[in-house]
């Protein structure tokens, strides 16, 4: 997953060490029983709580679609992008990268996370959705309660992309059917549209946007701040977006997902591979088996006839 999404996704927490040691052969089977009960239920809390997380922020990102949508301030091509780029992921996922999951592999297509990020990385994902999701919110708030339509313009369709982004990229990172390469492409992609959506944004609030020169000498503190506010926002995402598709997702993202991939895809090999093996070592058993019945019986003595006529 992406940046952003990697602050909402659920993580998985591998058991410790020390308990994995600790539960050798000289325990008894009711304290294993029990110990992995309660280790079920533990991980059944966890999953429960954060899943539930996730259907909330689902549910929000939806409302936000939902309401930009109807509001008529984004473009009919940013409307239409989302459609578009969910088709392509599938065609892809059908066609080009389609999932291996061998019988024998030790993780699904999608139970590993493509990029594991430190605690600099994590800094990192609460800076891009501090800068790209709720400052931008703020703004078109703002912009709402103060009549400034065409803040609210300029910032929609770039908010409007990037709830459809996180929503896309845990519906497919959560679904588990998709292959390393599908989920690395839906945040190039959003990505890639997103700063030319700000580009656009970027302009409109540089050189679109002024305060009207009759009012210029006698603007307040607010206005000018307001206006200088959008303006660092436009470019702060401009910035951020673009080092994150430059120096994160190109460099870093897409040759792990590609990785993991044919990883992924020489496990699933193996595990045929051995399955055919045992399976022509079983046929060859039985063939030689039916063969050593067949020789065994050609060369087995005749039984002589009884010649002897019953003398009374």
């Amino acid at each position: 997953m992406s940046g952003l999404s990697l602050a909402v996704a659920p993580r998985s927490h591998p058991e410790p060490p020390a308990a994995a040691a600790s539960s050798g052969p000289g325990k008894r089977p009711q304290q294993q029983q029990q110990q992995q009960q309660q280790q079920q239920q533990q991980q059944q809390a966890v999953m429960g709580g954060v899943m539930g997380s996730l259907r909330v922020i689902e549910l929000q990102l939806v409302a936000f679609i939902m309401v930009f949508s109807a509001s008529g301030l984004v473009p009919l091509i940013d409307l239409l992008f989302p459609a578009l780029a969910t088709l392509y992921a599938a065609v892809l996922s059908r066609l080009a990268f389609p999932a291996h999951r061998g019988a024998g592999s030790a993780e699904s297509a999608g139970d590993e996370e493509i990029f594991r990020g430190r605690g600099w990385f994590r800094g990192y994902v609460v800076v891009g959705t501090t800068v790209g999701l709720f400052l931008p919110l703020a703004y078109v708030l703002g912009g709402f309660a103060r009549g400034d339509d065409h803040a609210v313009r300029s910032a929609t369709p770039h908010l409007f992309l990037l709830s459809c982004q996180i929503l896309t990229e845990n519906v497919v990172g959560g679904l588990g059917i998709f292959s390393p390469p599908v989920r690395a492409l839906v945040p190039m992609l959003y990505t890639v549209r997103r700063v030319f959506v700000v580009i656009d944004w970027v302009h409109d609030v540089w050189i679109n946007k002024a305060l009207p020169a009759t009012a210029t000498a006698t603007a307040n503190l607010q206005d000018v701040g307001w206006m200088w506010f959008g303006r660092s926002l436009a470019v702060a995402n401009l910035v951020y977006f673009s080092v994150n598709l430059l120096v994160f997702l190109i460099p870093q993202f897409l040759p792990r997902a590609f990785e993991m991939y044919f990883k992924q895809r020489d496990g699933a090999e193996t595990v045929a591979k051995a399955a055919e093996d045992k399976q022509a070592a079983k046929d060859n058993v039985r063939a030689s088996t039916e063969d050593a019945g067949r020789t065994g019986k050609d060369h087995a003595p005749a039984s002589k006839p009884d010649h002897s006529k019953k003398t009374e």
